[in-house]
């Protein structure tokens, strides 16, 4: 999303508020945070500051702290701050590596560096290239680094699709990623309609360039939040996510499968995806009339849910 007007300042993600002080009418840039702005199209040198919790994955780190760079004005502040042991040990050398000169501090098990933008940049383009979206032949898709399990088939969602059913009707991918799962769904001809959403902006941009199909439907949202046009549909399918910011939580995954219940008219059905480890029984059975184990192989496990 463009912004309407010039943004002097930005945030990208949420920074701890005792390690960042960020304006509260800075511009949010993260992907991970539904309207937010693409920092790709923020123009060059037309920012005074950005403050960011970097990302833990190294090529995405990079990519991102290269474009906050490019956005930035000469002498514009850069604050980049992550947790030691999910990037912020590297930050400083990264930061070097760019032609920067980081000053940086220890707090709260983060290391925080602050930055002016120099006025020439090391390496940007090659960095950004690195990062940004592209063809991998392995998965014959388009995908980005960030995205979840962007440069491989994940063994839960593979397990699905050796045991997945051809389905019909109207249905709904949550937490769809670049559009594995639901170009199967929709190889069936009996599927008439397909929501797919996810919570990563560029997930869905690669999906839409996976899913050339018109009985999909491809949304930028956080399922968390009720989305009232989703109703009495035939079916959801779904490999929901168990981290939040890189830390586990297992409650996300319920909260997917609530959302499904809601979506589904009676009689529809759940078809999820699932490391074994995580403890969904009970919060399957409490949602829906009828459950069962279809599959279990490599540390995953595949349910069917009835409503």
């Amino acid at each position: 999303m463009m912004p309407a007007s010039p943004i002097p300042d930005a945030v990208y993600g949420s920074p701890p508020a005792e390690l960042a002080d960020v304006s509260a009418h800075a511009a949010q840039l993260s992907p991970l945070i539904p309207g937010s702005v693409r920092l790709e199209d923020i123009a060059e040198g037309s920012l005074e500051s950005v403050t960011m919790l970097a990302p833990a994955g190294t090529i995405e780190r990079r990519y991102v702290l290269s474009l906050s760079l490019r956005a930035l004005r000469p002498g514009g502040r850069l604050r980049a701050l992550a947790p030691k042991d999910k990037g912020g040990a590297r930050l400083g050398r990264e930061l070097k590596e760019f032609g920067c000169e980081p000053a940086e501090t220890a707090k709260r098990h983060h290391r925080i560096c602050d930055v002016a933008r120099p006025a020439a940049i090391v390496a940007l383009d090659e960095v950004i290239q690195e990062g940004a979206p592209r063809h991998i032949d392995n998965l014959a898709l388009c995908t980005q680094p960030g995205v979840f399990s962007w440069d491989r088939l994940d063994p839960g969602t593979a397990l699905l699709l050796a045991n997945l059913p051809s389905l019909s009707g109207r249905g709904a991918d949550f937490g769809c990623g670049i559009g594995v799962l639901a170009r199967a769904v929709l190889a069936s001809q009996g599927v008439t309609a397909l929501t797919l959403i996810d919570i990563d902006r560029r997930a869905v941009e690669m999906a839409r360039r996976n899913v050339g199909d018109p009985r999909a439907d491809i949304r930028w949202a956080d399922i968390r939040s009720a989305d009232v046009t989703l109703e009495r549909l035939d079916f959801v399918v779904m490999n929901p996510p168990f981290h939040d910011g890189g830390i586990e939580d297992r409650f996300l995954g319920e909260v997917f499968i609530r959302r499904a219940a809601e979506t589904l008219r009676p009689g529809g059905t759940l078809w999820l995806t699932a490391n074994a480890h995580l403890p969904y029984e009970a919060p399957l059975k409490a949602a829906f009339k009828a459950v069962t184990l279809k599959a279990s192989a490599g540390g995953y496990k595949i349910y069917e849910a009835r409503k």
